[in-house]
């Protein structure tokens, strides 16, 4: 099992509001000043909702379209990410596939 760390938000939030670009760049160049390779991806409309534990869920994350998420292997980073942009919603979810739901 993979374990993923997720940080989830509005489409709108992260595309308009939260220079996301940025910082997904700056931390793209960080790992390659450091040779590691690249383990997190930004993604709109995730899939992996149904995967999570329906208690802890927010009430928007059953507005349909509407999200979208960074998605890590690392856990540090994505608290990293919390601490930056703030609101977001954090958590994170196991699944077989390095592929989510492949």
């Amino acid at each position: 099992m993979y374990n993923y760390y997720f940080a989830i938000a509005s489409k709108d939030f992260f595309l308009y509001q939260e220079p996301i670009e940025e910082i997904l760049r700056e931390r793209t160049q960080y790992y390659q000043s450091l040779n590691k390779e690249v383990d997190f991806w930004f993604t709109l409309e995730p899939n992996f909702i149904p995967l999570l534990d329906n208690k802890n869920k927010p009430y928007y994350f059953n507005i349909p379209n509407s999200l979208a998420a960074i998605v890590s292997l690392d856990k540090d980073f994505i608290q990293w990410l919390k601490l930056r942009i703030g609101f977001v919603y954090i958590g994170s979810f196991q699944s077989k596939s390095i592929f989510l739901l492949d």
